[in-house]
């Protein structure tokens, strides 16, 4: 029997993991001091987090002090981000970074651009969502301070040739490379040695909501964007917030562990909803068909977003349009038109993403609910 409700939404944000909530919850009860704290529950409490810490360096193949706790990735970012172009910007005002990226990615270069006078080379990306590393090449400059793509993009799953964009930046330009890896982790194979910074979150892996990690490598400068005390090796200052720094150890062994079944279980739900939708005249599939294993992004030619999502909602699936940052927005999706599409399959997107927790029966009621919608509400224009 199907649940009332079908979770169709796991780019946006996943269920916490059971085993994350049980130690989280207990974690609450019994461990509520201040990490830098003196006394015996306070050390015990922060060694543990430079236990976790350490244990995120590991999985991740890097080093320990270069894994720096925050609340999450669009923090992160903005940490990256501001602080490289801040303690870069006597010397080198230049930026690169593509028409696609996360908002949290794109505002703070805008706010870099519009504020602060530095001059940015915003990419192009091809009908697949996907750069062109020429055209990468051919943007980097002696004065470029910092280059930021995103490993796999959010909303139609595209995946970024990684390891050649990092060989490229790293042979002719001294820039510094950041990528926004939200929607990459357990999803792709990544290799951070030859990356500055990386940035993640934990609640897109079934983690707590006000969890990230930023990956800085000792050699990378940054201005700290949040004064205080020397936390975070000076980098963010206020209280840690241990348990949540803790988990996420936790959060992510669990997520590398299974990994491989996952993207499998993932990629059978995804050719599977792709196969239903192609068969319906009225659908338009935007993901590239090597995307990522769990997102499939679709329009709908008679349908815009929000009638679509409402319909669906109301039979009990939850999607987003476009990424959940900008679903308010009601304009058209940023990363659609930067692919070539047109304004009105831009406004017509619905975004699907499994998880592990998914079924083949859910995907197959959810074509069904599409095609029931188009039938009921549709209207060609």
């Amino acid at each position: 029997m199907l649940p009332e409700e079908i979770y169709l939404d796991n780019a946006s944000t996943t269920r916490v993991d059971p085993e994350v909530l049980k130690t989280y919850t207990r974690l609450l009860q019994e461990k509520f001091v201040n990490s830098e704290s003196l006394y015996d529950a306070g050390v015990e409490l922060a060694t543990t987090m430079e236990q976790s810490r350490a244990a995120i360096a590991r999985l991740l193949h890097v080093k320990k002090e270069e894994v720096i706790f925050t609340s999450g990735a669009s923090e992160a970012n903005s940490m990256v981000i501001k602080g490289i172009a801040f303690a870069m910007m006597k010397k080198k005002k230049h930026l690169i970074t593509t028409e696609i990226e996360h908002s949290s990615v794109m505002n703070a270069i805008k706010q870099l651009e519009e504020v602060f006078g530095f001059e940015v080379t915003r990419l192009k990306v091809n009908d697949q969502g996907v750069i062109r590393l020429e055209e990468l090449e051919a943007a980097l400059r002696p004065d470029t301070a910092l280059v930021s793509i995103m490993m796999v993009n959010n909303e139609v799953g595209s995946i970024m040739p990684v390891a050649a964009i990092a060989e490229l930046v790293k042979k002719h330009s001294g820039a510094f490379l950041h990528m926004d890896g939200v929607q990459a982790l357990g999803k792709i194979d990544f290799d951070l040695s030859q990356i500055d910074c990386a940035t993640f979150s934990a609640h897109k892996i079934h983690g707590l909501k006000g969890s990230g990690v930023c990956i800085r490598k000792a050699h990378v400068p940054i201005v700290p964007l949040i004064n205080g005390g020397q936390q975070e090796f000076h980098l963010r200052g206020g209280t840690e917030n241990a348990l949540v720094n803790i988990l996420f150890a936790k959060t992510l062994r669990l997520t590398l562990e299974r990994a491989e079944k996952t993207r499998a279980h993932c990629n059978k739900l995804r050719e599977l909803l792709w196969h239903q939708l192609e068969g319906l005249d009225q659908i338009v599939i935007n993901s590239p068909k090597n995307g990522v294993c769990h997102i499939l992004n679709f329009s709908c030619t008679v349908l815009p977003s929000e009638v679509m999502m409402n319909a669906l909602n109301q039979r009990g699936f939850c999607v987003s349009a476009q990424s959940t940052c900008s679903s308010r927005s009601r304009t058209p999706s940023y990363v659609l038109l930067a692919m070539g599409k047109s304004e009105k399959m831009a406004l017509s997107s619905i975004r699907c993403s499994f998880s592990a927790e998914n079924t083949e029966a859910e995907v197959l009621a959810f074509a069904a609910a599409c095609k029931e919608c188009i039938e009921k509400y549709g209207t060609e224009n």
